[in-house]
């Protein structure tokens, strides 16, 4: 069994991360699809000039949009990555075997970031498992935006897993982290109240202080050193902003 694989890709303003995470699966891919959200930067044109397809669509929602990119793919069976994220050559080696004797529903793997030019291997962040090759008639994005995860209709049950990382490229400098937890915090905090959650004072430093523990003890985020305290001090603030916004959106 020889399947054909759709790589699928949401995308706004990447210039500077779609052509590594085009390249990563070329030779693997029997399609690219680009899902862009009217970039102004050269998005459209590196993918267009790397020989993927693009289809333009309003931004929505994470999960919302990456429900339509795997419903957009030419084939069935379906790797799905963001665009500042890549394949390792080991992973790439894996998902070419799978293509060759696919057995599963989906298939799980680690995933790798990088903070600031540091490769995080704690801190709650690695490994960080990730469901991501999958046959599309055999589930669909969920969560809560932004953090969506691929859902299997059997519960989670018929996966397997392959090694190699997912390379993630995250965040180039602190700031570019803080701005982002305050974006995804307001995000979910939207996303909560439309679900009707409500929470107390007690419950926001609650979640605060285990957010902490959690990743900076438990998790062993102080391995990674001083950039590990600063991911763990981040990762803890935007679940803490979360929770208040939360408040704020239900007074």
């Amino acid at each position: 069994m020889n399947i054909q694989l759709s790589v699928v890709i949401i995308a706004y303003n990447e210039e500077h991360n779609i052509a590594r995470c085009i390249q990563s699966v070329q030779g693997i891919a029997d399609e690219i699809l680009i899902v862009d959200s009217h970039s102004i930067d050269a998005t459209r044109e590196i993918t267009l000039a790397m020989g993927a397809r693009v289809v333009e669509h309003d931004f929505d929602g994470h999960i919302q949009q990456k429900n339509r990119a795997a419903s957009l793919a030419k084939y069935d069976y379906v790797l799905s990555l963001d665009a500042d994220e890549a394949l390792s050559d080991e992973l790439k080696i894996s998902v070419a075997q799978v293509k060759q004797n696919w057995k599963h529903h989906a298939y799980q793997m680690n995933r790798c970031t990088s903070w600031c030019g540091t490769w995080i291997k704690h801190s709650g962040w690695y490994p960080d498992k990730k469901l991501r090759l999958w046959d599309r008639r055999k589930g669909q994005w969920g969560g809560v935006n932004p953090h969506d995860k691929w859902e299997l209709y059997d519960g989670g049950k018929n996966f397997g897993w392959i090694s190699g990382d997912i390379l993630h490229y995250s965040y180039y400098t602190v700031e570019e982290h803080w701005a982002q937890a305050e974006k995804f915090s307001t995000i979910a905090a939207k996303a909560l109240n439309v679900q009707g959650k409500r929470i107390s004072w007690l419950g926001v430093y609650l979640k605060t202080i285990s957010k902490f523990i959690r990743n900076y003890i438990l998790r062993a985020g102080f391995l990674d050193g001083r950039p590990g305290f600063t991911v763990c001090k981040i990762t803890a603030w935007e679940t803490f902003a979360k929770y208040r916004k939360l408040r704020e959106l239900a007074s």
